[in-house]
């Protein structure tokens, strides 16, 4: 077998990182559906809230509970997008990125925060 054949035959798709300007989007997949808080025991609290994490490592999360989250499954191929940047944030504080994603199984988008607060909050 050539090296160009067993390359081939080895090399898989990684997965893309998150979008990093405003406008880009990247293809990705829903790793876990969850609520926005457990009970410590590893139990998730039922209507606190919805939260998605994602296969590229993004995570969204809205303190209502969002039917759109909601009916997606994990391994559901989305697509992700950065639609804005939070300004004047403490150095190291890069929270409050907001992202829409597109379930393309269901159809059905979400426009959430990547954290319950944006940088310098609580």
């Amino acid at each position: 077998m050539s090296d160009a054949a067993a390359a081939q035959t080895v090399t898989t798709p990684s997965e893309p990182g998150l979008p990093k300007r405003p406008g880009t989007c990247v293809f990705t997949h829903i790793k876990s559906v969850e609520e926005r808080l457990s009970d410590g025991n590893n139990q998730w609290v039922a209507g606190s809230g919805s939260a998605v994490a994602l296969t590229n490592g993004g995570y969204q999360v809205s303190y209502d509970q969002l039917p759109e989250v909601d009916s997606a499954h994990s391994g559901d191929r989305v697509m992700m997008c950065l639609v804005a940047l939070p300004t004047d944030c403490p150095t190291g504080d890069d929270r409050g990125k907001v992202y829409t994603t597109t379930d393309l199984r269901t159809m059905k988008s979400w426009t959430l925060p990547d954290s319950e607060h944006e940088c310098g909050g609580a």
